[in-house]
């Protein structure tokens, strides 16, 4: 509360209203990216978090954002930092296994912090590079040195910092002086995906996460208009992912189709990958295809070319696509009393279902109003940051189709 009363003195002692300001120009403006984990872009509508709605409805939103596959956090949270698909940046999965490393990479593990992983160039530091003070309140990749370069502020990821925190961690950092504010934030929040995984995502825990996460939202609203910051404060609010429902009786067991110990298993659940130890990857994809119900295998180079899951040595010799609602696992749940528990939903599908739809949403003075885009990827939204910061953008696999829907016809 202290800390609370000491900013709220900041505040009114150093950003006294303004009678007149001028639209400010792209070497004015802010961006604060609010990335909300596991957000379905249905829920807008089916829990009306009232916020949001109203950023949505005075903004830009869209039908749903499509993810890149696969349908996951870490893949898809560093697609919309660097605007590549996970074959171009390398972070093709929560889990993953490099073999010219002989290393593994898993979310959680002190491997995030490894520079290594993370190629291509993330939005904070394209912004450092070009004189552009950024700080970032999570993100995945955001703990890493990437490029020899760090955000100017960053903070290792917490998994119980409240919501409450973290909007007033931002808020903060928006008071120091001009010279050393950051006109880049990233913001993360994981209550509606840990609540979907746990509950579902028609459940009454999601929709009071979707409420906690909303509140914060509208909490880091008012404390832009005290600094009186609204007129060049622009919000991107975007999700990774959807959510569908899973069931212990939805289950492929590999070891139903193949000997545990002649594969090495690089990540399992709704999508899978295979490298073998013993033998071929011919007769590796033999013996798993001899059983295929529910799902379909596919080696690397031929996997479906919309689906943009070739061309990294990261990515495991043979992939498993099961349909959705089905879970690959390495052992029957009952037969694995030691494995991870199959929870009521996930995600990892393939991107264009409808379940796995994310959510986004474009705020500010430098978007148009009451838009609706129709679906659309993720690897546009990089080119829009930048678009907004004046920044010259990093080579991507995006384009201009939000930087032309989305914002006003301004003069950088």
């Amino acid at each position: 509360m202290k800390r609370r009363a000491a900013l709220l003195l900041l505040i009114s002692v150093f950003f006294l209203p303004v009678a007149c300001r001028k639209a400010p120009d792209a070497s004015e403006r802010i961006v604060i990216m609010v990335g909300v984990d596991g957000f379905r872009w249905d829920y807008l509508q089916k829990f009306r978090p009232p916020n949001l709605l109203r950023l949505a409805e005075q903004g830009v939103t869209a039908e749903r954002m499509t993810p890149a596959f696969p349908s996951l956090t870490f893949p898809n949270f560093y697609t919309l930092a660097t605007g590549l698909r996970p074959e171009h940046h390398g972070i093709i999965g929560n889990t993953m296994f490099d073999p010219d490393f002989n290393a593994k990479f898993a979310l959680g593990s002190p491997s995030v912090q490894e520079s290594r992983w993370w190629d291509g160039e993330p939005i904070w530091v394209t912004a450092e590079n070009q004189g552009v003070r950024t700080a970032c309140m999570f993100w995945p990749g955001s703990e890493a040195e990437i490029a020899g370069v760090r955000p100017s502020e960053w903070r290792k990821f917490q998994h119980d910092f409240s919501p409450e925190d973290r909007v007033q961690s931002v808020l903060e950092w928006l008071t120091v002086p001009l010279d050393k504010r950051p006109r880049l934030i990233t913001l993360y929040f994981h209550e509606a995906d840990t609540a979907g995984h746990r509950f579902g995502p028609d459940s009454r825990e999601t929709a009071e996460a979707v409420v906690k996460v909303d509140t914060a939202i509208g909490n880091l609203l008012e404390g832009i208009r005290k600094l009186n910051l609204a007129d060049r404060t622009n919000l991107l609010i975007v999700s990774d992912h959807g959510m569908t429902e899973v069931s212990p009786d939805r289950t492929i067991a590999l070891s139903a189709l193949v000997d545990l110990k002649e594969v090495q298993i690089d990540f399992s659940g709704a999508v899978a990958g295979l490298r073998p130890l013993r033998g071929t990857v011919d007769e590796l994809s033999a013996k798993v295809s001899a059983h295929q119900t529910h799902f379909r295998v596919y080696r690397r180079e031929e996997m479906p070319e919309r689906l943009h899951f070739r061309h990294h040595r990261r990515i495991p010799p043979l992939v498993l696509l099961p349909d959705e609602g089905w879970l690959i696992v390495p052992r029957p749940p009952l037969d694995d009393p030691g494995g991870k528990p199959i929870q009521r939903a996930t995600h990892g599908f393939d991107p264009e279902l409808a379940s796995m739809g994310a959510l986004f949403i474009a705020s500010g003075p430098a978007f148009r109003s009451g838009v609706t885009l129709p679906p659309f990827e993720n690897i546009h939204v990089y080119n829009l940051v930048c678009a907004v910061l004046g920044l010259h953008p990093a080579a991507n696999d995006g384009g201009q189709f939000l930087i032309d829907q989305a914002m006003l016809k301004v003069t950088k």
